[in-house]
Parts: C-alpha cells; structure tokens; sequence
C-alpha cells in the first residue's frame, strides 16, 4: 500500500519512512556480502562504517524491522536479509521491461545485475523499424504499438524508460496505459504520472553535478583551509 509519509508493510500498522526504504537496498547489498563470508552477527557500528550511513541512524532504520538483534550482540545478519527482502518484494522474480534500445537501453538488456537481485528483462520495445525483431541476451524487441498485449501476456509490472527526454513523457503514457504499475526513468527530465504509479528517476548527469559541487567545495578548502 502507498502511503504519502511512509510504507506500510502488508499486516502491519506503523508505516515505514519512505527515506529508511531507500536505504533498506544499501543495508541488503551489505548483508548479502556478511551472508556470503558467513558472518552470523554485525553491529550497527560495523554496518555504519560499511555503509556511510551514521550509526544512530542505521539502529533506527533497523527498529522498523522488529526483533532482529540483542544489545550487546548484534543483529543477526540471516534474519535482516530476510526481513529486508520481505519488505522489498525481492522473495519473487519481477519481470520488466525496457523501452528504448540506443546505447543505454543496450548495456541495460547486457547487464547480469539484474537478474541476481531478482528482476528479469522479458521484453524491450523500440520505434525504430530497423531494431523490430532483434534479440539480445534472449529479450526479443518489440514495436511500441504491441506494447499494451505484452504486457497482458507477459503480466509485466516494471518498466524501464531509457528514451530521449522528448520521448519520455509520451511512452511513460503508454506504459501507464497499458497496465505498468511501477517505472524507472533515465530520460534527463521530469515525467508526470498517476498518484497510482510508482516513478524513481535516474538522472546520470545531475548525478555528474553532485560530484563536481562536491570537487569544486574540495578544491576551496584545500585553497582556503591550507
């Protein structure tokens, strides 16, 4: 259930703050290596420093997910991951899919991450007559007029906007229309959707410009601070 301030967890009442879901990924990335080096155990110190997260807020966003660790000891790392994964759907497989196939879209279809998380690229649609019909890694390419038939078909729930920001409000229209519940954007602006639709966006070159504000406040104090 979507809710304004927080998320609620199906069977529950206490909603949890939409900025704890938004690290609850970076604590699972972390757990998952804890789990793989068989670590049973990790403090809240120990997940701060691996995280750059500050400890009092890593023991906050951890109460959310009830009894999972005893002062002194720790929190168990198996039960976290598990909680997490329950609380972000990641216990099933969800299928998704891709629209626009230039040199983005490509390196997405490429990429094995996806896969590993527990999301799978079953279909990618394009308008260009030339790509309609390829296959890369095993997702065949669409035209965007089938768009709405495989999603039916496929029971699709994501989808992934990887098209010219003149483009991207028309096809985040169509996937709206065609049953698309959740969608994540690459196109360098800002999409307008249904209070019913779930939209995140990805905006690689304001990402680039949080990193040279940060360059630029380094190259002051190093000049100003000696």
């Amino acid at each position: 259930m979507k809710n304004p301030n927080g998320f609620h967890k199906k069977g529950t009442t206490t909603p949890i703050p939409l900025p704890t879901v938004s690290r609850l990924p970076i604590y699972l990335r972390h757990f998952t290596e804890f789990e793989k080096e068989q670590q049973l155990v990790i403090s809240s110190k120990t997940l701060s420093e691996v995280s750059g997260i500050h400890p009092a807020q890593v023991r906050k966003d951890l109460a959310y997910l009830g009894q999972v660790g005893q002062r002194g000891i720790g929190y168990e790392v198996k039960r976290l991951a598990h909680k997490v994964r329950d609380i972000l759907g990641l216990h099933q497989t969800w299928l998704v899919l891709l629209v626009g196939t230039g040199n983005l879209g490509m390196a997405l279809l490429q990429y094995g991450g996806f896969v590993k998380a527990g999301f799978k690229i079953v279909a990618a649609f394009d308008v260009d007559p030339s790509k309609i019909g390829w296959e890369l890694e095993g997702v065949k390419i669409w035209p965007l007029l089938a768009l709405r038939q495989i999603v039916r078909e496929k029971k699709i729930e994501i989808g992934i906007v990887a098209v010219p920001a003149s483009q991207a409000q028309g096809v985040t229209n169509a996937l709206v229309d065609a049953g698309i519940r959740a969608i994540l954007n690459f196109a360098p602006c800002s999409l307008t959707v249904p209070r019913s639709i779930f939209l995140r966006n990805v905006d690689l070159s304001l990402e680039l410009e949080h990193l040279t504000y940060f360059l630029g406040r380094e190259v002051f104090t190093r000049t100003f601070n000696p």
